[in-house]
């Protein structure tokens, strides 16, 4: 799994992660579904889930790149930890308590390739059924999997990291 720093010089990928903000697309259905899913499962580490590019996002993370959280899933830890892409959908199950062993193993190089195959298929489903915004908010792209060994081809998805592009 793939940690990028959120701050500089602040040791975040050696500090224990207490705490979880999950910055999610508010106008997809499935990151909807997948929001009050996660909301409903026991969590070892609290999760919490804020729209993506919204005010709360940036009162609370300053320091990131909020353009970035629109255009990949950002899960950023409370110690300055940022997963993004692959990575952020692992750090999610890890947080939760029936699914942490799930975690540990999709984290694999094999199992990346599995999640990888998993979020393709989800964007596939949400190219199709994504509501409509205001224009003024910024376009969405595709997500590219830094923690991933090898990036695969899809067609656009939402801004939270739904399809993968080389």
């Amino acid at each position: 799994m793939t940690v990028t720093v959120a701050t500089a010089d602040r040791g975040a990928p050696s500090a224990p992660v207490r705490r979880l903000t999950v910055l999610y697309d508010a106008h997809c259905p499935l990151c909807a579904f997948l929001r009050d899913w996660l909301a409903r499962q026991r969590q070892l580490v609290p999760l919490d889930l804020v729209p993506a590019g919204t005010p709360e996002a940036r009162q609370r993370l300053p320091e990131l790149d909020h353009t970035a959280t629109l255009e990949e899933i950002t899960v950023v830890g409370d110690g300055g930890q940022v997963y993004r892409g692959a990575a952020a959908w692992v750090v999610c199950l890890w947080a939760l308590h029936k699914y942490r062993s799930l975690a540990h193993k999709v984290a694999t190089p094999s199992g990346l390739r599995f999640a990888r195959g998993a979020v393709l298929a989800a964007a596939k489903y949400r190219e199709t059924h994504r509501v409509s915004q205001p224009t003024e908010q910024p376009a969405y792209t595709s997500w590219d999997s830094r923690a991933a060994p090898a990036a695969h081809s899809a067609p656009p998805g939402c801004r939270s990291g739904c399809a993968v592009h080389d």
